[in-house]
């Protein structure tokens, strides 16, 4: 059975894997492990050793602390802003391709794109 945390962390490696971009084969080469060995983290199904966990983070330019963000709010039945999104967002391709061509925009030009879509979303 898999353990509520062990779900969680491997949602974040996930989320954060598909944000810079990266493959599962790509993180795996670079952790030294193969790739079979990132879905079965990714999933849960595989408990994420502590230097295991170090150097995937490290692949992936985070602290190690980025992984169990929010883990604590969804214990307590707190709603994070994360969850606030719909739960298949995080995990929706398109979605995340969209937030990657967004920080691909140069600033100012992203800054005038997020005010619109502040405001066609108020109308909405």
């Amino acid at each position: 059975m898999t353990h509520p945390v062990d779900v969680h962390v491997g949602k974040r490696i996930r989320h954060r894997r598909w944000l810079v971009g990266m493959t599962q084969q790509q993180l795996a080469e670079h952790v030294g492990i193969k790739f079979q060995q990132i879905q079965k983290y990714e999933t849960g199904a595989n408990r994420v050793s502590a230097s295991r966990l170090w150097d995937i983070a490290d692949a992936l330019e985070v602290p190690v602390s980025f992984f169990f963000e929010g883990l604590e709010a969804s214990k307590s039945g707190e709603e994070t802003a994360a969850e606030a999104i719909p739960a298949d967002l995080m995990g929706d391709k398109e979605a995340l391709d969209l937030i990657r061509s967004y920080y691909a925009i140069p600033e100012h030009q992203r800054r005038r794109l997020f005010e619109l879509a502040r405001v066609l979303s108020d109308v909405a």
